[in-house]
C-alpha cells in the first residue's frame, strides 16, 4: 500500500485501520473482478468515511461492471479527497450507462481542466468512445490527436493511447492506418496488457497472403496433385511434343 493511503488510514484506530488495509490489498490484488469487490465492500463497510476506501471501491466497482456503484462510489471519493484522478472512470461508467451528455460533460467540462496530464489523455479516450457511441467516427479519431502520439519514445500510458487510437482509425475505416497504430501499440505494451499484437495479425495483409499461398486451386494445400476417384494421384496429363 502505497503512503498517501497508509496516510489516509492513520485517522482510523490501530486495529481497524490493520482490517481496512488488508482488505484494500486484497482488492488490489485479486484477478476476479467481482471477488474484488467484495473485498472493497468489506473495506467500505468498516470505514466508508475515508478517501483511499471509497477510491478502492469505485475503481474495484468499475472493473466488475458495475456503473451505478461505480459512479457513487467516485464521487464521494472525490469529494473526500479532492483528487480529478477519477473523472476518466466516472464519465466511462456514465457512459457505459447510456448517459452520453452527462459522459461528455465530464470529459470536457471545466472540472477536467485542472487534471495532470495522464489523466487528459484518459479523458481523450473516453471522448473518443463517446463520439463513436455518438456516430461520429471521425470526431473520434480526432479527439485522440494529441502531441504524444508524435513523441519519438514510448512514455507510460502509449500503448492505451495508440490502441484507443487504432480502434478508433479502424471504425472510421481507416484499416491500413489502424494496423500501423495496433503495431506502434504491441511495441509499447512488452507486457501484453492490450491485445494490440492479436488486432495487428487481424489485420495484416501479409498473413492473409501467405495463407492464400499456401493453398493451391479449392483449398489443396502445396504440394498436393490432382487425384483420381479412388483418391490416387492422377497420371500426368500428355505434354505436346512429348512420346
Amino acid at each position: 500500500m502505497d503512503p498517501e493511503a497508509r496516510a489516509e488510514l492513520r485517522t482510523l484506530p490501530g486495529d481497524l485501520a490493520e482490517a481496512v488495509a488488508r482488505r484494500l490489498v486484497a482488492a488490489s490484488l485479486e484477478p476476479d473482478p467481482a471477488r474484488a469487490y467484495l473485498h472493497a465492500q468489506e473495506a467500505r463497510s468498516l470505514a466508508a468515511r475515508v478517501g483511499v476506501v471509497r477510491e478502492t471501491s469505485g475503481i474495484a466497482a468499475y472493473r466488475a461492471g458495475k456503473w451505478a456503484d461505480a459512479l457513487t462510489e467516485l464521487r464521494a471519493a472525490r469529494r473526500l479527497t479532492g483528487r480529478t484522478s477519477y473523472l476518466p472512470l466516472m464519465a466511462d461508467s456514465e457512459r457505459a450507462l447510456g448517459r452520453l451528455d452527462r459522459a461528455l460533460e465530464l470529459v470536457t467540462g471545466p472540472q477536467a481542466r485542472d487534471v495532470d496530464r495522464a489523466t487528459a489523455i484518459e479523458l481523450r479516450i473516453v471522448e473518443s468512445g463517446i463520439r463513436r457511441d455518438q456516430g461520429l467516427p471521425e470526431a473520434a479519431v480526432a479527439a485522440l490527436e494529441v502531441p504524444e502520439l508524435t513523441r519519438r519514445r514510448a512514455g507510460p500510458g502509449s500503448a492505451r493511447l495508440y490502441y484507443a487510437y487504432a480502434d478508433a482509425l479502424l471504425d472510421a475505416g481507416r484499416e491500413e492506418e489502424a494496423r500501423d497504430w495496433f503495431g506502434r501499440a504491441a511495441a509499447a505494451d512488452p507486457d501484453g496488457e492490450t491485445d494490440a499484437a492479436e488486432r495487428f495479425e487481424e489485420l495484416d495483409p501479409v498473413v492473409f497472403d501467405y495463407l492464400a499461398d499456401a493453398e493451391g486451386p479449392e483449398g489443396q494445400e502445396d504440394g498436393e496433385g490432382p487425384t483420381d476417384d479412388d483418391g490416387d494421384p492422377a497420371p500426368p496429363e500428355d505434354v505436346p511434343g512429348s512420346g
